[in-house]
C-alpha cells in the first residue's frame, strides 16, 4: 500500500509490534529525516544511559580499562621520578664537569685494577689549567679509606684531599663553617671538612666546628660541614666522607707523591668534548705515551653519564608502562565480550531500526560509539585512580613519583584506541544483521 510515495511493508508477527490484517506486522513509513539514524551526540547519550542502567555490569566491564590506565600513569610516574632524580643528581655535580682518573696498570699479564697507575702528578693538573683553553678550572684529588674517631664514636670512611676550588666545581654547599684555603694547602694544614652523615654519626647534636677529629690516629681540626648531597652522586657517598687539603692527604695521611684524579670544569657544556680532547692530547704528550697505545688516564664526561642515565630510566619507564598496558588489552577484550552480549540482547531493536530505514553505517556507528564511550569513561576513572595512587604512593614511600601530561594523554588516548579496536567487531556484527531475521529473534 502506497502512502505519500512510500509503501507499507508487512513482515511476520513479532512480539511488541503493531499487527495488521492477517497477523502481519506493519512497519509504517517514516519521514526521511528519521531514517538518517542517530546523531553522534544522541548515540553518546544512549550509551551513557546504557551504562547508567547497568551500573555493576558497566563497572566490571570497564575495570580492566580503569586498572590499565591507572597502572600506566603510576608506572610512568615512577619512571619519570627516577629519571628526574638521576638528572638532578648529575646536574648537581655539574653537567660541564669532566672527571679524570688514572688508568689500569698491567705487568707480566697481570691487571692491577682501576686507578693503579701512579703517573698522574700535581704538575699535570697545573699544565691542564695553563695549556687547555677549553678548561675553566680544575681541582686535584687524593683519595683513600681512613678510620675516624671523636671521643668514643668512631667510623670507617673515605677521605678526599682537594684544592680550595672543589666546592665550586662540584657544586657542593657548606652547612656551616668554611672550606680550606690556598694557605691551608700550602702549609699542609691538618684541618678537615665533614660530610652530613659523618657529622651526625660522630657529633650528633654537638657543634662540630673547632672539635678535634682523629684521622688514622692524627689530630685534625674540624672547620666546616657540608649540606647533605645525596647518596647517588657517584660510586662514593659524599655524605659519608671527609675532606682535607690535597697536600695534607698526599704527604701526611697517605704518604704518596701522586694524585688519584681530578675534577675538571669545562668553559661550557658545548666545550666538553673539546676539553676532553685537549686533555687527552696533553696527557699523552706529558706521559710520553707510545703511538697507538691508549692514554694512561680515564676521562668521564658528566654529560655522557647524564644521557646514559636518561636512556636507562627511559627504557625502565617504557618497560613498566608496557607491563601495565597488558591490563588495557585485557580490558579491551572485556569490552568486546560485553558488546557482543549487548548485540545479542538488542537484536530485535536492531531489526526494527533497520526496518524503518536505518542503514548499516547507522547501526555500526551506534555500537562503536557505545564501545568507545565505555572505554573513555573507564579511561577517565583510570586517570583519577592513577593520580590517587601516585599521590598516596609518594606520600607513603617517599619515592619521587612525577605524573606528566604526556603520560595522561598517552594512557587516555590508548584507552580510546582500545575502545575502537575492540568495538569494531561487535558493531560490524550488529550492522550485518538482516532485519527480518532480527525481528524474528526470540
Amino acid at each position: 500500500m502506497s502512502v505519500g510515495g512510500d509503501t507499507e511493508r508487512r513482515v511476520p508477527s513479532a512480539a511488541g509490534s503493531e499487527r495488521g490484517i492477517g497477523g502481519d506486522v506493519i512497519i509504517r513509513p517514516v519521514e526521511r529525516s528519521h531514517r538518517r539514524g542517530m546523531s553522534i551526540g544522541e548515540a553518546v547519550r544512549v550509551a551513557l544511559q546504557g551504562l547508567a542502567s547497568n551500573k555493576l555490569r558497566s563497572l566490571l566491564t570497564m575495570l580492566g580499562i580503569i586498572i590499565g590506565v591507572g597502572s600506566v600513569i603510576a608506572m610512568m610516574a615512577i619512571g619519570e621520578g627516577a629519571n628526574q632524580a638521576a638528572r638532578a643528581t648529575l646536574q648537581a655535580m655539574g653537567t660541564n664537569v669532566l672527571q679524570l682518573f688514572p688508568g689500569q696498570q698491567r705487568k707480566g699479564g697481570v691487571n692491577f685494577g682501576f686507578g693503579s697507575i701512579t703517573t698522574l702528578k700535581t704538575a699535570d693538573a697545573e699544565a691542564i689549567l695553563k695549556q687547555c683553553p677549553a678548561v675553566k678550572d680544575a681541582t686535584q684529588e687524593s683519595t683513600g679509606n681512613v678510620r675516624v674517631r671523636f671521643q668514643n664514636q668512631n667510623s670507617s670512611t673515605s677521605l678526599l684531599g682537594a684544592t680550595p676550588n672543589y666546592p665550586a666545581i662540584r657544586n657542593f654547599h657548606l652547612a656551616e663553617g668554611r672550606f680550606f684555603t690556598v694557605n691551608d694547602v700550602r702549609r699542609r694544614a691538618k684541618v678537615v671538612v665533614v660530610g652530613a652523615s659523618i657529622r651526625d654519626t660522630l657529633f650528633g647534636n654537638l657543634d662540630p666546628l673547632g672539635k678535634i677529629l682523629k684521622v688514622n690516629g692524627q689530630s685534625f681540626k674540624v672547620i666546616g660541614a657540608f649540606k647533605p648531597q645525596g647518596s647517588n652522586s657517584g660510586w662514593r657517598n659524599p655524605d659519608d666522607q671527609i675532606w682535607v687539603p690535597v697536600t695534607t692527604a698526599m704527604r701526611r695521611v697517605f704518604g704518596k707523591d701522586y694524585i688519584n684524579g681530578m675534577s675538571i670544569q669545562a668553559v661550557s657544556e658545548d666545550k666538553m668534548q673539546e676539553a676532553q680532547d685537549q686533555i687527552e692530547a696533553l696527557i699523552t704528550k706529558r706521559h710520553k705515551t707510545p703511538a697507538g697505545e691508549p692514554v694512561d688516564v680515564i676521562i668521564r664526561n658528566q654529560a655522557d653519564l647524564l644521557n646514559t642515565a636518561q636512556q636507562q630510566t627511559g627504557i625502565f619507564t617504557m618497560l613498566l608502562a608496557s607491563v601495565a598496558g597488558v591490563s588495557l588489552f585485557v580490558g579491551g577484550i572485556g569490552i568486546m565480550n560485553i558488546m557482543l552480549v549487548t548485540v545479542t540482547e538488542r537484536t530485535r531493536e536492531i531489526g526494527i531500526r533497520k526496518a524503518i530505514g536505518a542503514k548499516r553505517n547507522d547501526i555500526r556507528n551506534q555500537f562503536l560509539i557505545e564501545a568507545v564511550t565505555m572505554s573513555l569513561v573507564g579511561g577517565l576513572l583510570g586517570i583519577a585512580l592513577g593520580l590517587a595512587v601516585t599521590t598516596f604512593g609518594a606520600a607513603r614511600t617517599g619515592w619521587n613519583m612525577v605524573v606528566t601530561p604526556q603520560s595522561i594523554m598517552l594512557s587516555f588516548g590508548f584507552s580510546a584506541i582500545v575502545g575502537v579496536l575492540f568495538g569494531v567487531y561487535p558493531a560490524s556484527k550488529a550492522s550485518r544483521l538482516h532485519p527480518i531475521d532480527a525481528l524474528r529473534y526470540e
